[in-house]
């Protein structure tokens, strides 16, 4: 049974497709970026994924898996041409020898910091447009 706040006005709508579209572009400039130092979005995807959570432990096959939404043998693959092409290794846990960890390579490092540096520099220049979009998102009927 629909409610009075399940139906949405043009306005609703509009702000809807605006934001929509504002995270598309930026998503376009990313892979854009991606492409053109040989990455697919998801390579690029993986390296972020890898070295933001390094930060607080070490990064196993499962989380990268979890993070990026894919199936376990989808990232060991992914994994595995990243490790080809230079940009990740992978070892054991030193406590638990099942579990594969993986970490970015210098070559991995270098590719990331150049890539999320052009892309902190875009979303700096489209943050004003993000931030009238979301104040338009949280006026939306249904508050």
């Amino acid at each position: 049974m629909r409610s009075d706040d399940d139906v949405l006005t043009s306005g609703d709508y509009e702000a809807l497709a605006a934001f929509r579209h504002a995270v598309r572009r930026y998503l376009a400039f990313a892979e854009a970026g991606a492409r053109s130092v040989g990455l697919t979005s998801q390579q690029h995807q993986a390296l972020l994924a890898i070295k933001a959570q390094a930060v607080s432990r070490p990064v196993s096959i499962g989380d990268l898996a979890a993070e990026l939404l894919i199936k376990h043998h989808s990232a060991v693959e992914l994994v595995g041409r990243l490790e080809k092409a230079g940009f990740t290794q992978r070892s054991a846990d030193v406590e638990d020898r099942r579990r594969v960890l993986v970490s970015l390579t210098a070559s991995g490092e270098g590719v990331l910091a150049a890539l999320s540096v052009k892309n902190l520099q875009e979303l700096r220049v489209i943050a004003p447009a993000f931030s009238g979009l979301l104040g338009q998102l949280e006026k939306l009927k249904g508050d």
